[in-house]
């Protein structure tokens, strides 16, 4: 099922079903989620100062499909759990973090990954990134990065 720019299911009108079982790729029609090992990072920024609009533009990203928009947050351990479960309520899902993102940090917490599927666009994943800067915050944390996914092409 496809997602819109904030996160929420969009249900595929009748035809448009219909038309996509004749003879639509099928791989191209699938839901993502968020933890499919085949997903390739397309965009990313680990630096705060550069606004998401010149990081998408300047990447590999593919605006007409869908993506996994994905954040990584450091927050004190006792704090995650809280955290996870606020952003759970806007459909964010606690994946793992890949090997190597750890290598890029030395703010003290624990580092964690959290995820979704949406439509992405320069204006909604500044306002994810605002959204996430917030819940770190609340929780004694910050925010490191964010990346967007999507399959192979």
């Amino acid at each position: 099922m496809a997602r819109d720019v904030n996160g929420n299911p969009i249900e595929a009108s009748r035809w448009k079903q219909w038309t996509s079982r004749l003879g639509g790729n099928r791989k191209l029609n699938a839901e993502l989620s968020v933890d499919d090992p085949e997903l390739m990072v397309t965009a990313e920024s680990f630096d705060d100062s550069i606004a998401a609009s010149t990081t998408l533009s300047d990447s590999a990203w593919r605006e007409d499909e869908q993506s996994v928009l994905r954040h990584f947050l450091v927050v004190p351990a006792d704090a995650v759990q809280a955290a996870v479960a606020v952003a759970a309520q806007d459909h964010y899902r606690r994946v793992p973090v890949p090997s190597g993102a750890s290598d890029r940090t030395d703010v003290e917490g624990e580092l964690f990954a959290l995820a979704r599927v949406q439509l992405i666009d320069a204006l909604h994943v500044s306002q994810e990134r605002s959204r996430m800067a917030g819940l770190a915050q609340r929780h004694g944390g910050t925010v490191l990065a964010w990346q967007v996914l999507q399959p192979p092409r």
